[in-house]
């Protein structure tokens, strides 16, 4: 059997790693039109980080695990075709800001039907909105030349940092497809790959549109969780309850569960967000504002979070940051990813230098350049930001020190030595509740927690 995926990033480079290392009589193909960034999953310099992806990979690349810029060949060679292209939301037209941008999707859909020659079967494996396996459906068959081609939805629940775990024993592995003869056959093909390491109570079948909708909705319900507890950590910074407590408390309770419970500067990365806003309009699509505008509200609340905890920096350095000195600890959206995107940082960063204060950003694998262009836009500048070496640098002569990635390290910095170097008062501000405060205060800090 031949796999070929489309798209080498966060989520087509791992699967199929994992897929070729489970299953080493596939030959497993991924195919990118960006050539460097082929060239880096070749070269053993991956263009993502996540633990434990190197050794996957460097075990099944040459063997049965290739990395390509020869589309064509890959799409004609294949069985079965991934696509794991980027659908952002649109930042355009109708539905900018929600709704997905499919435009590389259908493009995908238009390469494979030029140039397939035998049937094939096509897995969604990127997070479309509900009705896309349809709308590729209708494009491979009307181009196809006679080539039959079966579509099924196999959306992925990885968590950036955990992508490994997660693929080599996953909660579930979720496929959907046509409910017809040759649809079940589909399915069974692919259940029948992934059944090599999966236990097959935990490969869950369904309808398709089924499976294309779980993926948004599992992502809008932690986001939730998130946003409610980030909610009422507002409220026990003003009544004095302690928000890690609360949710201990609360997670107890085995109808509600511990999980997605720990209050933080926000949330990010590359699903939350933009599966809530894609949810809210097929929504308004479907005729139901009511439950567009509830989950709307999560995604506002995320923001509004973000916001204050920059403003509470603001109000604790008595309410001026101008010319001083702030020192952002961690940019990427979580521990143990490079990935920035929607990441608390930005905002952060952002409202800091709104105030003309002087951020000085520290990230352990995120380059400085990302860093820069993320909160500035590409190409501009701004004296105000610096990306410092390490964490000692970024917090020399600061006026506070924000914690807003919750990388291992900046747990057991040496506060005293971070504290003797700051103009006092000293203020740090923990966005993820990672730090001992109690030690920190009695180092002489003024120290702050989320919901604290």
């Amino acid at each position: 059997m031949n796999i070929c995926c489309i798209g080498a990033g966060y989520v087509g480079g791992p699967t199929m790693a994992m897929i070729a290392l489970k299953a080493p009589d596939i030959r497993v193909t991924v195919v990118d039109m960006n050539a460097a960034r082929i060239a880096a999953w070749n070269q053993g310099n991956l263009p993502i980080y996540e633990p434990g992806l190197d050794e996957v990979v460097r075990q099944a690349r040459g063997r049965n695990l290739f990395f390509s810029t020869d589309i064509a060949g890959n799409i004609k060679a294949a069985d079965i075709i991934f696509v794991a292209v980027n659908t952002p939301t649109k930042t355009y037209g109708v539905g900018a800001g929600r709704a997905a941008d499919l435009r590389y999707v259908e493009s995908v859909a238009r390469t494979i039907a030029e140039h397939a020659t035998s049937d094939k079967i096509i897995v969604e494996k990127s997070t479309i909105p509900v009705r896309t396996a349809e709308s590729i459906k209708t494009i491979v068959s009307a181009n196809g030349n006679g080539v039959k081609f079966q579509v099924l939805s196999n959306p992925e629940f990885l968590a950036e940092g955990t992508a490994v775990k997660d693929l080599e024993n996953p909660d579930r592995v979720l496929i959907g497809g046509e409910r017809t003869p040759e649809g079940e056959k589909a399915i069974a093909a692919l259940a029948g790959i992934y059944g090599r390491w999966v236990p097959r109570e935990r490969i869950i079948t369904t309808n398709l549109w089924s499976s294309e909708l779980s993926k948004l909705v599992a992502n809008a319900f932690l986001a939730q969780r998130i946003s409610s507890i980030n909610s009422i950590s507002a409220l026990c910074e003003a009544t004095g309850a302690d928000v890690d407590e609360v949710a201990n408390a609360i997670g107890k309770d085995s109808r509600i569960g511990p999980k997605f419970l720990k209050a933080s500067v926000g949330f990010g990365g590359s699903c939350f967000q933009k599966d809530i806003l894609n949810l809210t309009y097929l929504c308004e699509s479907f005729g139901l504002p009511e439950v567009a505008a509830y989950w709307q509200g999560v995604v506002g609340m995320n923001d509004w979070q973000k916001h204050r905890f920059a403003a509470r920096i603001v109000r604790e350095l008595f309410n001026t940051v101008a010319d001083k000195k702030v020192a952002v600890l961690g940019f990427a959206f979580k521990k143990d990813t490079n990935d920035t995107r929607e990441s608390a940082a930005i905002n952060v960063c952002r409202d800091l230098l709104a105030e003309h204060a002087n951020v000085a950003v520290y990230d352990p694998k995120v380059p400085a350049d990302e860093i820069m262009a993320d909160v500035l836009g590409k190409g501009q500048a701004n004296s105000r930001l610096t990306v410092a070496k390490d964490a000692y640098a970024a917090c020399a002569g600061a006026h506070a020190v924000a914690i807003v990635t919750e990388w291992d390290e900046f747990k057991t910095l040496d506060y005293a030595r971070i504290f003797a170097g700051m103009p006092k008062p000293a203020c740090l501000f923990d966005g993820r509740n990672i730090v001992d405060l109690a030690a920190l205060r009695k180092l002489g800090f003024k120290a702050f927690g989320i919901g604290k």
